[in-house]
């Protein structure tokens, strides 16, 4: 007989994970919940693709690799880790700096809501699909995705907030994206995702000081979690040659490169005082982020962007007050901020344009495509 996990933490499948307690008791904040519903180029999206075409896929030339990998996921060895205990310090919500708070309170809608739409994807792959291997590999990140999510309604409920995540199932709005689109999108979600988490980890680690809330505990567990599935995109990328060593492909990639470095930077300078408090500076902290993502992507992308480019840094920066303008604009309205806002719009897509120029640094694709966190 099953019986229902109190925790996603402790839910062996994502089915569980979504109906555990913890996840129906969830507060209906309205506010929360309108930020995670918004779609902008900045916020996070669910997609959904083409769904026979993944079960289709054959892992034949990546089988010893994959059989490991899908090993180590279902050893779970994160089972039970998401949810407080004793090292969970209180935290003072009400007393907090209101502009810190606010920040942070987005940084968490944010973060819950890129976890769950990667949930919602793997779960609606696992199933569609018939194919075992697939099915297996969704199932198993799905669950961890449900479990990220849980926690970081858990910590948003304690200062009496939470994103409803079945309204966000059933009524945000779904971006398709082909098959190879999701490959190099969600690979490099995850793995720059780590590479965030595991620069915060570290960073705390030698300067507690700065942790001003309990959750950056268990960040190393968790962008351990975002490098297994990154490993999973890699592979599925390594099946065929073609995804990653075609002519027209290796535009998409430096494409998909500079959307996600670039969106990742203009996102974090608009919360300075989340950074301020983690004793961080935000172009230091990118750039860090930029060279552990390029060197872990060089195992399945012949290609990486020359970071240390002159025209890098101050093109980023111009992208950032392009977005801050389409920003004051939208608030702005009228004519005039109608006007404004085009105006920001199309700064941007030139400084994008500059950034997606610079030439890219190519290299040889290693046969071996696993890897282990090494940061």
């Amino acid at each position: 007989m099953n019986v229902r996990a109190t925790h996603s933490a402790d839910a062996s499948t994502v089915e569980d994970a979504l109906a555990a307690d913890n996840q129906n008791a969830v507060i209906d904040s309205k506010s929360a919940t309108e930020v995670a519903m918004s779609n902008t180029l900045l916020t996070p999206r669910f997609y959904t693709t083409d769904f026979d075409e993944m079960d289709a896929i054959d892992v034949t030339p990546v089988r010893a690799d994959w059989d490991k990998l899908i090993a180590a996921m279902k050893s779970d060895p994160n089972k039970g880790h998401f949810k407080k205990n004793e090292d969970w310090d209180d935290v003072d919500w009400d007393g907090m700096e209101p502009k810190l708070k606010a920040e942070f309170i987005d940084f968490l809608i944010s973060s819950c809501t890129a976890e769950f739409s990667g949930c919602v994807l793997y779960k609606e792959m696992k199933r569609r699909g018939s194919n075992e291997d697939i099915t297996t590999l969704f199932q198993l990140m799905a669950r961890d995705e449900a479990r990220h999510a849980g926690f970081i309604n858990d910590a948003l409920r304690e200062a009496g907030i939470a994103v409803n995540l079945g309204f966000l199932t059933q009524q945000k709005k779904y971006t398709y994206f082909r098959p190879k689109f999701i490959y190099y999108a969600t690979y490099l979600s995850e793995k720059i995702g780590y590479a965030r988490y595991i620069t915060i980890y570290r960073h705390l680690e030698a300067h507690p000081e700065h942790r001003f809330h309990p959750i950056f505990k268990w960040f190393r567990e968790w962008c351990n979690d975002e490098f297994s599935h990154g490993e999973a995109f890699a592979l599925l990328m390594k099946t065929d040659p073609k995804l990653t060593q075609s002519w027209s492909n290796k535009l998409w990639i430096k494409f998909f490169l500079t959307a996600v470095y670039g969106t990742m930077y203009v996102r974090d300078h608009q919360r300075p005082e989340f950074h301020k408090a983690l004793g961080v500076d935000p172009d230091w902290y990118a750039h860090s982020v930029f060279e552990k993502t390029s060197e872990i992507s060089k195992q399945v992308f012949p290609l990486t962007l020359d970071i240390d480019h002159p025209r890098w840094q101050p093109t980023l920066e111009r992208l950032n007050r392009a977005s801050v303008q389409v920003a004051l604009a939208k608030k702005q309205g009228g004519v005039g901020g109608m006007l404004k806002r085009i105006g920001g719009m199309t700064k941007a897509a030139l400084a994008f344009a500059s950034l997606y120029t610079i030439p890219a640094i190519k290299h040889d694709v290693p046969v071996s495509t696993r890897m282990e966190p090494a940061y």
